[in-house]
């Protein structure tokens, strides 16, 4: 897909961190790019820097989605391709010791569970809307409507104590790219998806500096935390690659997570 002022875009998260350099990239190439994201403030900000449309959007809701589909495209056009990187989840090993009570205690499943919400069919949600929407378009080249793209994690294969939240919920979302590229496939519609590793975003720089030595250190290659422009570059090269379709694709420095 040619990515130029013919193409509108949305991507969630985009007031911020991995979300707002994917933005950039897509509009930097030329596209037209909505933000779905909760920070009015921040959203704004980013979407009249590149020239694009802000619309607060609560990825759990499915009628705020709904809207924010409905008024991005009021404005853009139907989108051809969605980055999806705004998650929700929550923390907590399986089985913790508690202090207070001086037993183990389980991660509820009402934790789980929103946790999964948050991030696995939350990813469904933005997905398959955005999906029905590109079945709408007309065929670009090879037949093409548009491309999904997804935001997992390293996690999903490689999990530390603590994430079986997390972990397991993005390994969902891995699991909802090939089925999903398969269903879509006689509609030319691609999905894909993304495994960052560490990445230099505001909520992971606010870690203590050690704390930041140390993850940089166990990077093999480069010896540092990954540039959210360099996810933006990968979101970007998938939307153009008309090939790139069912692909999980690590995005780490060639890291693979310890236990702890």
């Amino acid at each position: 897909m040619k990515i130029d002022s013919s193409i509108s875009a949305v991507v969630t998260g985009g007031a911020s961190g991995l979300g707002r350099a994917s933005a950039e990239a897509l509009a930097g190439a030329g596209a037209k790019v909505a933000i779905f994201d909760i920070d009015e403030a921040r959203g704004n900000e980013v979407a009249k820097a590149i020239g694009g449309i802000f619309c607060r959007v609560d990825i759990t809701d499915e009628q705020s989605v709904v809207d924010g589909y409905a008024k991005a495209r009021a404005a853009q056009g139907q989108e051809r391709v969605l980055v999806h990187c705004a998650m929700t989840s929550r923390r907590g090993k399986t089985l913790a010791f508690d202090k207070a009570t001086n037993r183990l205690k389980r991660l509820s499943t009402e934790d789980y569970e929103a946790g999964v919400k948050g991030v696995q069919v939350a990813s469904y949600r933005l997905a398959s809307l955005a999906a029905e929407g590109m079945a709408t378009l007309e065929p670009l080249a090879d037949g093409e409507r548009g491309v999904v793209i997804l935001t997992a994690s390293v996690a999903a294969q490689d999990a530390q104590i603590g994430q079986v939240i997390y972990g397991s919920a993005k390994a969902g979302v891995n699991g909802l790219v090939l089925p999903m590229a398969r269903d879509l496939s006689d509609l030319g519609i691609r999905v894909n998806s993304i495994m960052p590793g560490i990445f230099a975003t505001p909520l992971m720089l606010g870690a203590q500096p050690k704390v930041l030595e140390s993850l940089a250190a166990s990077v093999p290659f480069p010896k540092r935390l990954g540039n959210p422009e360099e996810f933006g570059s990968l979101a970007l090269e998938i939307s153009r690659n008309t090939y790139f379709n069912g692909q999980c694709v690590r995005l780490d420095g060639a890291i693979r997570m310890a236990p702890r």
